[in-house]
């Protein structure tokens, strides 16, 4: 299938891709949106001149709403449904001038046009730990590299409950954060700026069905509860964190600023590069067991450019590592009875692969610092300098096809 629109090559916005974001476009309105290579359209625009009435749903006002949540609320067969018809439109198997004409005066927006927004409202947050390769890694640095593991590790998807407002849009800038760090050598904590800022590489998915407290989640069900993706860097503090973690985990290491991209890619979009998760053993309790191809083939990269500097690849990584797949991750957050929102985010943990170059962050490419990283300037990185961007990008190719995300960037700003 290809459009009529033009698409550029390699672009991560075939037709086949249709994500969905939030952009105020330039008369100022803040609508849904969808994007076709460098083309933004508006939804709420395509709505308003009845374009979207062969779809099989009335969509009312969900696509003049500051978020998505609305829309993500009609349910998949609503989003199936929009996703077919806004194919059969720009798909250049249609004929109809007139209406291309038309869309392309009223509805297109190219994407340097436009603001993109966060797409949507999360009223809750949760972070994983999902990747052996990286709780391994860190298991080795703060604990016993003999047990790098805790016992709990392989069992179930661990995880904690983070800040939901401090969740930006890419573009957001975030400040170093402060707060209390114990020096090496020192019996006493001082307080100040992190030295050691890092980033940390994620997917995270977005909730699309809401549940009543008390209610759970099977893993077998857990696709039916889950919208789409984003990329999402979950900004961390280093030092914060290894003198607050015990006993009750991250707090202000990481509540300070995390990050997404602005497109949700759905599931849909993602069928084709399904792939076979790693074997986990020991085998998990019933409740945790699934099926089928549950992991996703999704390369991804993050790149650092210091301050009117050149991009620098620091680390290539891929989904597909992931131990926990979003199935589980589901299952296990909601057996007790937790209730779950249109909206929320559930966020992978950093993605490690079994290679230094794939480690998804700077805790780990320097190994906490003792081996920093050489720049193509010259200079060198134990952790993120002020005024350093870090950019996340990742994108699915097979046989032909590519599905992308886009980026997810943000630049750190010295401390207030």
């Amino acid at each position: 299938m290809n459009s009529w629109i033009e698409t550029p090559s390699q672009s991560d916005f075939p037709i086949q891709n249709l994500p969905f974001g939030i952009a105020t476009i330039p008369s100022g309105k803040t609508v849904a949106v969808t994007r076709i290579g460098d083309t933004v359209i508006d939804l709420a625009k395509l709505e308003q001149m009845g374009i979207l009435n062969n779809s099989g749903f009335d969509f009312g006002e969900v696509f003049g709403q500051p978020v998505l949540n609305q829309f993500i609320d009609l349910g998949k067969e609503a989003h199936r449904a929009l996703r077919r018809r806004l194919q059969e439109i720009f798909s250049d198997t249609n004929k109809d001038q007139n209406q291309k004409d038309t869309l392309k005066t009223s509805a297109f927006h190219s994407i340097d046009s436009v603001t993109m927004r966060m797409p949507v409202k999360v009223s809750d947050y949760t972070d994983f730990y999902s990747s052996i390769e990286h709780a391994t890694n860190v298991g080795k640095m703060f604990r016993d590299p003999a047990n790098a593991l805790l016992p709990n590790w392989r069992h179930l998807p661990v995880g904690y409950h983070g800040r939901a407002s401090s969740i930006v849009v890419s573009g957001t800038d975030v400040h170093r954060p402060n707060g209390q760090t114990l020096p090496p050598g020192a019996d006493q904590p001082v307080f100040g700026p992190t030295r050691m800022f890092d980033f940390e590489l994620e997917m995270a998915f977005v909730v699309g069905k809401s549940t009543q407290l008390g209610e759970s989640v099977s893993a077998a069900q857990a696709e039916d509860y889950i919208f789409g993706f984003l990329l999402f860097n979950d900004l961390s503090a280093r030092d914060i964190q290894s003198w607050e973690y015990v006993p009750l985990g991250p707090f202000l290491s990481k509540n300070f600023g995390s990050v997404v991209s602005p497109w949700i890619v759905t599931l849909e979009a993602l069928e084709p590069f399904r792939v076979k998760g790693p074997v986990q053993d020991p085998e998990v309790l019933p409740y945790l067991r699934t099926g089928g191809l549950r992991n996703f083939d999704i390369q991804l990269e993050v790149m650092i450019r210091p301050d009117k500097g050149e991009e620098n690849l620091v680390c290539s990584s891929n989904f597909r590592h992931m131990y926990w797949n979003i199935c589980q991750q589901l299952a296990h957050h909601t057996v007790n009875g937790c209730n779950i929102t249109t909206g929320d985010l559930y966020a992978s943990g950093t993605i490690s692969g079994p290679e230094p170059g794939s480690y998804g962050s700077m805790l780990e490419l320097t190994w906490r610092g003792t081996n920093p990283l050489t720049l193509n300037d010259g200079s060198s990185r134990k952790f993120i300098e002020d005024h350093d961007t870090m950019i996340i990008r990742g994108f699915c190719e097979k046989d032909g096809l590519r599905i992308g995300f886009g980026e997810c960037k943000t630049k750190a700003l010295p401390s207030r």
